[in-house]
């Protein structure tokens, strides 16, 4: 049965509506981030955990030299281990038809009978090679995409020194390579890398393995700790080359989706409280201005017989439905992105289908926030007006005692316009009001400096990563350990203008119960190509002793420049060495420690090596270069880096500017939200003071003058206000998005303050100028009549 309380609510929700809508669009924002953070996390997770389970990825993962087969039941009967599997794998130049520059393939071996127990490739199309055919191989999908290769097609592959055209018999996909970068990269190119299965007999023999496998991978059971089993598998590949055995969160392609994920989850901390904040501020400000208006009748409703509880329960409701409106159309919005979000992210990583589970935890927990917020921020204003007594509700409220101030005296002195005094005295008796506004302009503010701030970031990464660390144009990647000399030969290549050799070690870094593997680079002191950097971007020297440490995986180790570090080698001759941290360096994307060259190899007691080549190229010369390295046995993969920036600016721009359309509308719905608001409840307020001076002779243009003044001040206020609260959001979105992958540095750049400013400006003054319209149908008689 619908009561007068029912339809008094009615009535006032369709008077208030664009107000009201403005409320629910903000309080839309903070549900639809929810909903789209989460609900793409759990999917996301979902898949993967599905893909995982249905294609048996593997738990542990080991590498090493060269092992016998006879080794695998001795690992398969340790504790906890459900699995094993041997393989072989090596990485190899590809010379494929169209494409001028050398290709890198790591290839995998597949059992001699029978198929994959661990990491089982899905065929897309055709078949994986038959068990007694050497000529034939499984590519994987989105390399032969890239580069137009079906089933039946033909390539050649560098094997032992001389290239052999494999038949391409069917495309897959793999758990173990979700995330696919090659070695020395830093970002997926399909088209110069990708994963090639073949017969465990071919493999073999194009390494001298045969009857020995040098990659393994183990399964363990639920609930097995991986810790013991990777110490004692470590002792067992130790007389092997073994390099260090690690579980799933130090493997590469897990790394990186997990990073994502966790991204997710950072911004579903972060950004949803800023708007159910505002949300709430702006359900109390425009209930608290209704409240107001309707004293007489709240007063008049408790004479009648109403309880308070039942008038107070009205005005509840009115925030309620304000909630459920915005709740619905942030659900909407939610839902719909979420689902555009994670189809990117599946098809970014490849995956073989979507599990798509937003789950009701999401919806169920911004349902319970936003119908708080609205009921919070509209307790305070219903409570403060309902508990007074009918007789005291049915007068007038007391009218505000006005007198001179210090703020009229410094007017008079500096000769301020009347109505410039009007906005001042309306700013500084009412502070409440003003400061509301001010915050929800900040908080707009805010939101667009700490999204713009990813621009900034990605154009310092960039440059440290692809200008000011590596200043290199080709990255050779060698078979294996060689003499310094090669160094020399690198330079006589076609278009190399200069060479300098890098040696690369897997080590395991211990200190207290602390450890990490990580890549040792022996860095030459007279490098030029690359380059170490200290957290301001300048070039570092290397230090006289010690190793150079990323800042992040320093505080991951706990340690600082000075302390020491436990440094095991995990290749020959794995020996032990304590040292010093002799800097901590910018950590960008995915760099390694480095130690001097002299120094490791003098406690390596070896001549100098080399198992990597940077090269700067005449770029006229780079086909020439290309070609001479198709024909250079030792070279098992290579590196470009202007592709690798081409293809980091394409994923990273793509993402970017897509979010940053995204943050730009919530910031803008924001600051509407809030002046919207404010402006309409300043015109009602002030409607006898306005329509005063319209009879006093003021011109419209100073009448509105005081309406639009007063928003446009107070958003000056907010806007230097915001770039601080902007900053501290950076700041915290660097924090939560940073790994030991990838180290967001904390910059903005004074363009992306003007722009946050410029658009919270611009919102506020449409906003404004949208009330201000309201202004001229204000009728003069019926305002000079309103009784405050």
């Amino acid at each position: 049965m619908i009561t007068a309380l029912d339809r008094k609510l009615w009535r006032d929700l369709r008077r208030l509506w664009a107000q009201g809508l403005a409320i629910a669009l903000v309080m839309a924002c903070g549900v639809m981030v929810l909903v789209l953070t989460t609900g793409a996390q759990r999917s996301l997770t979902e898949t993967r955990d599905a893909y995982y389970e249905r294609n048996r990825f593997a738990d542990v993962f080991a590498a090493l030299t060269r092992a016998p087969r006879s080794l695998l039941p001795a690992i398969a009967a340790m504790d906890g281990v459900l699995q094993v599997e041997g393989r072989v794998a090596f990485t190899a130049i590809v010379d494929l038809p169209g494409m001028v520059e050398p290709a890198t393939a790591r290839i995998t071996s597949l059992p001699a009978a029978g198929d994959p127990v661990l990491n089982v490739p899905l065929v897309r199309a055709g078949r994986l090679p038959l068990p007694l055919a050497d000529d034939e191989v499984a590519v994987s999908e989105p390399f032969a995409q890239a580069n137009g290769l079906r089933p039946g097609d033909g390539m050649r592959v560098l094997l032992n020194g001389t290239y052999r055209t494999l038949r391409i018999t069917g495309l897959v996909l793999s758990p173990e390579h979700i995330y696919s970068i090659g070695p020395g990269t830093i970002m997926p190119d399909d088209r110069r890398y990708g994963q090639i299965w073949m017969n465990e007999a071919a493999a073999a023999a194009a390494r001298n393995l045969s009857g020995a496998f040098n990659e393994l991978s183990l399964t363990l059971a639920r609930g097995t700790d991986p810790a013991p089993v990777i110490d004692r598998l470590d002792r067992m590949l130790a007389p092997y080359g073994g390099t260090g055995a690690y579980d799933r969160t130090r493997q590469t392609s897990h790394v990186f989706l997990q990073s994502e994920l966790d991204q997710l989850a950072a911004m579903a901390f972060i950004l949803p409280p800023i708007f159910l904040i505002v949300a709430a501020v702006l359900v109390n400000m425009v209930l608290g201005r209704l409240i107001a208006l309707d004293r007489p009748q709240i007063g008049l409703l408790k004479a009648l017989g109403y309880s308070t509880g039942r008038v107070a329960f009205t005005y509840l409701k009115m925030a309620i439905a304000i909630g459920l409106v915005g709740l619905a159309l942030g659900w909407a919005a939610g839902l719909w992105l979420g689902h555009q979000t994670t189809e990117l992210y599946a098809d970014f990583f490849r995956f073989p289908w979507l599990i798509y589970t937003p789950g009701v935890r999401s919806f169920a927990v911004s349902g319970a926030l936003a119908l708080a917020t609205v009921v919070l921020g509209a307790l305070r204003a219903v409570l403060a007006s309902v508990r007074l007594p009918a007789a005291v509700a049915m007068q007038p409220a007391a009218p505000p005692l006005y007198s001179r101030g210090f703020l009229d005296a410094a007017g008079n002195r500096l000769r301020l316009r009347q109505t410039t005094m009007m906005i001042l005295r309306s700013i500084t008796r009412w502070p409440g009001r003003a400061a509301v506004t001010v915050c929800g302009v900040a908080a707009s503010v805010a939101v667009l400096v700490a999204s713009y701030f990813s621009f900034d970031a990605m154009n310092v990464l960039v440059d440290r990563a692809f200008h000011q660390s590596n200043r290199q144009h080709v990255t050779l990647t060698l078979a294996g350990p060689r003499p310094e000399t090669v160094v020399e030969a690198a330079r006589s290549l076609p278009g190399v203008l200069a060479a300098e050799g890098a040696y690369i070690v897997p080590v395991r870094l211990e200190h207290g119960n602390r450890t990490h593997l990580i890549g040792l680079r022996a860095a030459p002191r007279e490098a030029v190509l690359t380059r170490t950097l200290d957290r301001d971007g300048i070039a570092l020297p290397p230090p006289m002793v010690g190793v150079s440490m990323p800042q992040l995986l320093a505080e991951e180790l706990d340690l600082s420049e000075g302390d020491r570090v436990t440094v095991e080698l995990l290749s020959p001759p794995r020996i032990t060495m304590s040292v010093p941290v002799g800097q901590l360096m910018a950590h960008s994307l995915g760099q390694d420690v480095s130690m001097p060259r002299e120094e490791l190899f003098a406690r390596l007691r070896s001549v100098p090596l080399v198992n990597q080549i940077n090269l700067l190229v005449d770029t006229a010369e780079l086909d020439a270069l290309h070609a001479a390295v198709k024909r250079t046995p030792t070279v098992a993969g290579v590196v470009l880096w202007s592709e690798a920036r081409v293809q980091f600016d394409r994923t990273i721009s793509e993402n970017l500017l897509t979010m940053g359309l995204i943050y730009t509308l919530i910031g803008v719905l924001i600051t509407i939200g809030v002046v919207y608001n404010a402006a309409r409840i300043q015109l009602a307020e002030r409607s006898y003071e306005l329509a005063s001076l319209r009879v006093l002779g003021f011109t419209r243009g100073e009448v509105s003058f005081v309406l639009v003044g007063e928003t446009m001040l107070l958003t000056a206020v907010a806007v230097p206000l915001g770039w601080v609260a902007g900053f501290a959001f950076a700041a915290m979105t660097a924090e939560g998005l940073s790994s030991e992958l990838v180290s967001i540095p904390l910059v903005v750049e004074r363009r992306t303050y003007a722009m946050a400013g410029a658009i919270a400006a611009v919102a506020a003054l449409g906003s404004v100028l949208l009330v201000r319209r309201r202004l001229d149908r204000v009728d003069l008689v019926t305002a000079l009549k309103q009784k405050e």
